[in-house]
């Protein structure tokens, strides 16, 4: 029998989608999501406390819900009453970030890239929501890639903390239904990123307000997620915050003196925060004499109440005391095409190495039967592994 030109086009198109079935990536995005109406504040406080504060805060668990309850009235003042029934664009803006991410994606790889968002805190979005959804559509390899703070291990521990425990409680069967995984901690000392950060700030100084200051009494406050010094052993994300700074102000310092870290910070009592808060940081460059202050959020890659409330709230104390100085809030780069299409490019390298990597075919059960047995060889050494004792209670 001859194959016709249409049975090979039907075998090989067999071949293709075969391919393409098995070798497929989903994307995770993830940010912290944020709520957009007063009913689902305290359950959000109580996530963000559970996954946050728990590490750092010397709390004991059951004051979460009262907790975070008291707290959704704090929220609801400063919302409705001082804000005018705020609603965070943070969601909005993290679904352009993601569609066009993915679009950027999809024009290298085709639709075997798939990107997903996943919020810390927000259903319909949270993590094991969402890895259902990815398994339901039978993608097999993952890749972690948590957006929203540039701070890494701390905030992105969370992101991984939680697809952890989503998937401990997915596994079925002998055999673990993701084959490759890969992870993306944070871009702080990516030279794109810092170069589009420098010239954000230069641009808006060019436009709006070279013709009035000379550029030594331009003040710059280059704002970073704050992180608490101590957070029971956790790496909190102060070292690669502060590296950000430094490489963000090594761009600038030599046309404007005037550069300050300023720590967007939680301030939650009893927990020593990064210094100097932002607004500490704007006050003593003013003392320096800027006449003009500009508020630039470079650890946070999506606008949420951090950047938008918070910084407003400093901007109009600052304004009380020093009426003044020209105060300006900078947005986070959100979905402007050179960020979008720069976070696409560093996933890159981890979606090859995903697709080209022989899966891996992990089964849960093995790990049970390898912590017995690591038992049970511990016990014949009593004597050695004394020390290790500590950690299993």
């Amino acid at each position: 029998m001859v194959a016709s030109p249409d049975i090979l086009q039907q075998l090989s198109s067999d071949a293709s989608s075969d391919a393409s079935r098995t070798e497929r990536v989903a994307i995770l995005l993830m940010g912290y999501g944020e709520v957009e109406s007063y009913e689902d504040f305290a359950n959000y406080n109580e996530q963000a406390l559970n996954l946050l504060t728990a590490k750092f805060a010397p709390v004991p668990t059951w004051v979460y819900p009262p907790l975070a309850k008291l707290l959704a009235v704090f929220d609801l003042h400063e919302w409705s009453h001082q804000h005018n029934h705020f609603i965070s664009p943070h969601n909005a803006i993290f679904e352009q970030q993601r569609a066009g991410i993915e679009q950027r994606l999809q024009e290298k790889w085709g639709d075997r890239i798939q990107v997903f968002k996943a919020f810390n805190f927000c259903a319909p979005f949270l993590p094991n929501q969402v890895l259902a959804d990815i398994k339901a559509q039978e993608f097999d390899k993952l890749l972690i890639y948590p957006l929203l703070v540039v701070d890494s291990i701390f905030t992105s521990g969370i992101a991984v903390e939680q697809v952890n425990k989503a998937l401990a409680e997915m596994a079925d069967g002998a055999e673990h239904w993701v084959k490759g995984l890969r992870y993306i901690p944070s871009f702080y000392n990516q030279p794109a990123y810092v170069d589009l950060m420098a010239r954000m700030v230069e641009e808006k100084i060019v436009a709006d307000l070279a013709l009035a200051y000379l550029p030594s009494q331009i003040g710059i406050v280059l704002m970073n997620h704050g992180c608490p010094h101590k957070a029971k052993g956790f790496t909190s994300g102060i070292d690669e915050s502060q590296a950000l700074y430094e490489l963000v102000r090594e761009k600038l310092i030599y046309r404007y003196p005037l550069i300050s870290v300023g720590w967007l910070n939680h301030q939650t009592p009893l927990i020593e925060w990064t210094q100097p808060n932002a607004e500490l940081a704007a006050k003593n460059l003013i003392e320096l004499g800027a006449k003009a202050v500009i508020f630039m959020p470079i650890g946070f890659a999506t606008e949420n109440h951090e950047t938008l409330l918070d910084v407003e709230h400093i901007i109009h104390t600052l304004q009380r005391n020093r009426s003044d100085v020209t105060y300006v809030q900078m947005p986070c780069v959100n979905d402007r095409p050179e960020f979008l299409q720069m976070v696409a490019e560093w996933a890159n390298e981890q979606i090859t190495a995903l697709l080209s990597k022989q899966a891996l075919a992990v089964n849960p059960a093995l790990a049970t039967a390898h912590v017995q047995a690591h038992h049970t060889h511990s016990h014949d050494h009593e004597h050695h592994h004394d020390h290790h004792h500590h950690h299993h209670h």
